[in-house]
């Protein structure tokens, strides 16, 4: 049987040793030499081959290499798969630091400062003590209570909002849309960790800013996709919003024209705010391995009907 890689190359070679010396009668290949599509078994990949649910027959095992699934098409798998995407500890862990980071930024009015540094002006902007501001994180999953769980030493009040119902010592939680017109009602800063579905796809809109408080910010570590972009210029022009910074971005990389890469409000960074260890992210694919073979409960399965 066949394990097919289709990812970063140098993340490829880390793999290969790890699984070869854990199971040394699985052949191990790169995509695109893929031999025999019927003895691929497992897949682990960002972007699947085109092809996947016909050419991949026999396939059992779908790993992504990151946080996200909603790059592949799970209406097109064999019924045989099942997806898991990467649970790896190293992910949390960055994600951990650039939201603090973010967040830290926003409180403390970096994108401000950087922005009167390219205009030489020298001005000091009125500091907000911790625990008068709010965050509120979109997503309690493993990266948004993370997230919060290191927030609460400096004192924020925090607060997160998920589709189902979560219980987080010192957050006020927020669930399903009923509840979502409340939690926005007081955050000051608002950081989407959301999984992208279509039932996501789009919820960073003018609605959404309008519950805000007026001269919230907004920090987007989910997808491009959870963002309607224009929404967010004209938030910023009506100073609805004070300012965002984006991880993610609808196309990447922007069009060198895009108006965000020269806002003087907006604070970019190149989809960077958590990426996969190589090392730890083959010691996940080998644990995935190990219980799928001994037919025993999987990390981080999807739910197909949910998309996550």
């Amino acid at each position: 049987m066949t394990f097919l890689f289709k990812s970063e190359a140098r993340r490829g070679e880390v793999w290969r040793r790890r699984l070869q010396a854990e199971f040394p009668d699985l052949e191990f290949r790169t995509w695109p030499d893929t031999g025999d599509p019927l003895k691929v078994k497992y897949l682990a990949c960002w972007i699947p081959p085109d092809d996947l649910g016909k050419t991949y027959l026999n396939l059992e095992l779908i790993i992504s290499v990151g946080a996200g699934v909603d790059q592949i098409d799970l209406g097109s798998l064999p019924a045989s798969a099942t997806v898991v995407r990467m649970t790896e500890p190293g992910l949390a862990a960055g994600m951990n630091e650039f939201g603090t980071l973010a967040v830290l930024a926003v409180h403390r009015n970096l994108p401000a400062y950087l922005s009167q540094q390219r205009d030489r002006t020298w001005e000091q902007l009125p500091a907000v003590a911790a625990k008068d501001r709010s965050v509120g994180v979109l997503g309690l999953g493993v990266l948004g209570s993370g997230l919060l769980e290191r927030l609460k030493p400096f004192g924020f009040r925090l607060s997160g909002w998920s589709r189902s119902p979560r219980q987080i010592e010192g957050v006020t939680t927020f669930a399903g849309n009923d509840e979502l017109g409340r939690f926005l009602a007081d955050i000051d800063i608002l950081v989407c960790l959301l999984p992208l579905t279509d039932a996501t796809r789009g919820i960073l809109n003018a609605k959404t800013f309008d519950a805000l408080p007026k001269g919230a910010s907004l920090i987007n570590v989910g997808r491009g996709g959870h963002l309607v972009e224009q929404d967010l210029l004209d938030a910023l022009a009506s100073k609805q919003l004070r300012c965002a910074m984006l991880d993610v971005t609808s196309v990447e990389p922007l069009p060198a024209d895009h108006p965000f890469w020269t806002h003087p409000q907006i604070v970019l960074t190149p989809h960077i705010a958590s990426v996969t260890d190589a090392e730890g992210g083959a010691e996940f694919v080998v644990e995935s391995l190990r219980s799928h073979i001994a037919g025993q409960d999987l990390t981080g399965v999807v739910d197909v009907r949910r998309g996550y």
